[in-house]
């Protein structure tokens, strides 16, 4: 994932030499940082959490995640890259509200494939009412079909194919084998495709 673009820039030097300059920021206590923090991570934890617990209703934990990201930012050793660290206090959060609140409900999100053959995407809408429509009852289709997958699944289609994260950033975030990560999503892939082909949709 890019969270640091730089127009006609080699690359994860200057990447690099962006994020520390932020995280620097943000262990100096710079207003502008925190604010880009929010700006930037906010979505992203929420987005996290409602694939995780089925619910729009996570601000609680987006406010948790970015309260333990201020109180520990400092402790920040740059082991891994921001964006991983911050995912890996994403994830201790939703367990740590899923033992206490025993909740298991739908995960909504789109999926899109990377290599391999499954030919999920959900459409783009159209200005066309019809196909808006269309859209819309695709996606309620393929978001039951979600459900039947297991919370561990699904959670790996998240980052793989949603935030397009690599397999050594999933497998640090989830502390597994980066091989484990690969025969898991490919699994869980295989097990998509075929709820899918019994729904008709593909």
């Amino acid at each position: 994932m890019k969270f640091f673009e730089h127009k006609e820039k080699d690359n994860s030097q200057i990447s690099w030499e962006g994020e520390k300059k932020f995280i620097d920021a943000l262990k100096s206590g710079e207003e502008w940082a925190y604010r880009r923090l929010y700006r930037e991570y906010a979505p992203k934890i929420g987005s996290f959490a409602k694939t995780y617990f089925g619910t729009d209703d996570v601000d609680d934990i987006v406010q948790e995640v970015m309260l333990r990201i201020f109180k520990g930012i400092k402790k920040f050793k740059g082991n891994s890259s921001l964006s991983t660290w911050i995912y890996k206090i994403t994830l201790n959060v939703c367990n740590t509200y899923y033992e206490k609140f025993k909740k298991k409900s739908e995960k909504v999100f789109s999926v899109e494939n990377d290599e391999e053959d499954i030919e999920t995407d959900i459409p783009d809408k159209e200005k066309d009412v019809q196909k808006e429509v269309e859209s819309e009852l695709l996606y309620e289709k393929i978001n039951k079909v979600l459900e039947k997958l297991p919370e561990n699944e699904r959670i790996l289609i998240k980052l793989r194919d949603i935030d397009e994260m690599s397999y050594l950033e999933i497998a640090d975030i989830l502390s597994i084998p980066e091989g484990t990560v690969k025969s898991r999503l490919h699994n869980a892939r295989k097990k998509f495709k075929n709820l899918l082909k019994e729904e008709g949709i593909v």
